[in-house]
């Protein structure tokens, strides 16, 4: 800035350090700054070019300067403009020895941060407590967002045939898994001979064998069968369990001779059984005599 600057702030109360609010009207921009000197010739301020980029300006154009006070800053998010910047090997520190040269920060400028002969470009997306902070002895945070050019890595997609869902092809497998079934190795003797004895395979869907006669059904007992077991009872033959040429007035002559034979059992056991043993039904004696 020119020396008449320094004149007119010195005759003025103001706080130090010097911080100035840059407009520039035409392009309704407005950054943050601080003095480096005050050697420019007269009428004409100097500024950086990537300064004059945020701010939207070409050399000849005009200015407002205007004297501030910033809050001290405790918050900042940065987000790079490449992936670049994430590659150096201690971009931290890097960070703090080029903060070190800016008095203040405003959200929505850019910064430049220049290491290893290359520039990369920093966007201010956030700043605490207020939109223009300083950073002149000052604790602050700093957080960083993914860089403009970052890209996710894409998920790999599972291709499925046509006229097939992804729920129908994960219950796919789960039905061609085969159960478990015990016992189904091979059997070998420890003398090493083979065995002639082959023991039966077992169905790899683990179902139970269904006898023959279930799986088609239980036949009735038809009219034929009663007359066979007629015959054979009159052949001479004697068939277990068969009722059929028994009348209910023979079943029941029989339940009744039952009964009484039982209840004849049971009184011969009660005669026949001895008295039982009873304690102390002795005679008394005494020791006197």
């Amino acid at each position: 800035m020119p020396p008449s600057a320094l004149d007119r702030l010195a005759s003025l109360h103001i706080d130090y350090p010097m911080l100035f609010e840059l407009r520039n009207a035409a392009a309704e921009r407005v950054s943050h700054c601080g003095v480096l000197e005050f050697i420019a010739e007269e009428g004409m301020i100097y500024m950086p070019y990537w300064m004059m980029e945020n701010m939207l300006l070409q050399e000849g154009d005009i200015v407002r300067v205007k004297n501030v006070t910033l809050p001290k800053g405790t918050y900042v998010k940065l987000q790079p403009h490449t992936k670049d910047f994430l590659d150096i090997s201690n971009p931290k520190a890097i960070l703090e020895t080029t903060l070190r040269n800016f008095s203040c920060l405003t959200t929505g400028d850019s910064i430049m941060v220049a290491y290893n002969n290359k520039k990369y470009y920093i966007d201010i997306i956030e700043t605490k407590p207020a939109s223009a902070i300083s950073i002149i002895e000052t604790d602050c945070e700093v957080d960083f967002a993914p860089p403009l050019d970052y890209k996710e890595p894409e998920k790999p997609v599972a291709s499925f045939p046509a006229g097939k869902s992804a729920a129908q092809a994960e219950e796919a497998p789960a039905e061609t898994e085969p159960k478990f079934n015990p016992f189904t190795g091979v059997g070998r003797r420890l003398d090493g001979k083979t065995m002639k004895y082959e023991p039966p395979q077992v169905s790899p869907s683990g179902s139970k064998d269904k006898l023959p006669g279930a799986a088609n059904g239980n036949p009735q007992p038809s009219a034929g069968s009663s007359s066979q077991s007629t015959t054979r009872q009159a052949q001479g033959k004697l068939v277990f369990g068969s009722n059929v040429s028994r009348t209910p007035k023979d079943t029941q002559k029989e339940a009744a001779k039952e009964t009484k034979q039982e209840q004849s059992s049971k009184n011969k056991q009660e005669q026949s059984e001895e008295p039982k043993f009873q304690a102390f039904t002795g005679k008394k004696y005494s020791l006197r005599g």
